[in-house]
């Protein structure tokens, strides 16, 4: 099964492809998920979402939040929706995973809020709308944003069966105003076994993504969300 992470060099962010051959972890979910479509023709129905949604989701927490376009856009795709699902799904526990590796976000608790997943989603759909395979074709690089660095958390392939026809960059920030500093001692774990790590941190729901078409000359698309 093709392999689909791979790291990014620290420093400015990548406006291409990475060149290097580094470590990568398998999809078998997502890839499961696009064969079963090839093979069932059964429609797929939105997931409502009926009950009240905290502000963060934990790192141990499950992204559960209704994705889909609204009822009344009339080129809703069941199937995009579904590989959305399970494309925010892997960002977020690529994230939760990142806390314990020698990245930025390396800490003993990382705070996702589940406005960045919703509009990390909303965004993919966005900017795959005009896309000849949509999602599928998708290469997302995953950075966070430290000063004027910016350091990878990894790359995705959605479908590893397709040749990509467009990159996308995420660049996430760290919250580091507001009310968070006053609390983030709330969040830290007291542990003597830990005290060169940062104790909580916590993304910010502000975010970069920067589009790349892989099949013409275009220029590079940057968006702040």
């Amino acid at each position: 099964m093709p392999e689909v992470f791979a790291p990014i060099e620290a420093g400015s962010i990548p406006p291409s492809p990475v060149d290097s051959s580094p470590r990568r972890l398998s999809w078998g979910k997502l890839v499961q998920r696009l064969a079963d479509f090839s093979t069932n023709d059964s429609s797929i129905e939105p997931r409502s979402n009926n009950g009240s949604r905290s502000d963060l989701s934990d790192s141990g927490s499950d992204v559960s939040t209704d994705l889909c376009p609204s009822n009344d856009d009339l080129f809703f795709d069941p199937m995009e929706e579904a590989i959305l699902k399970e494309v925010v799904d892997i960002i977020a526990r690529s994230l939760r995973e990142a806390k314990d590796s020698d990245c930025a976000l390396r800490c003993t608790k990382l705070l996702i809020p589940e406005k960045l997943l919703e509009h990390i989603g909303q965004e993919l759909l966005h900017l795959a709308a005009s896309e000849p395979c949509g999602l599928r074709g998708a290469l997302i690089d995953l950075c966070v944003e430290q000063g004027a660095a910016c350091e990878s958390i990894g790359q995705l392939s959605v479908d590893p069966y397709l040749v990509p026809t467009f990159q996308l960059t995420l660049v996430l920030r760290l919250e580091s105003g507001g009310l968070w500093p006053k609390i983030q001692g709330l969040f830290s774990s007291k542990s003597p076994s830990t005290p060169a790590l940062r104790q909580a941190l916590k993304l910010s729901t502000g975010f970069r993504v920067i589009k790349k078409k892989l099949y013409s000359s275009e220029g590079l698309l940057i968006e702040e969300c």
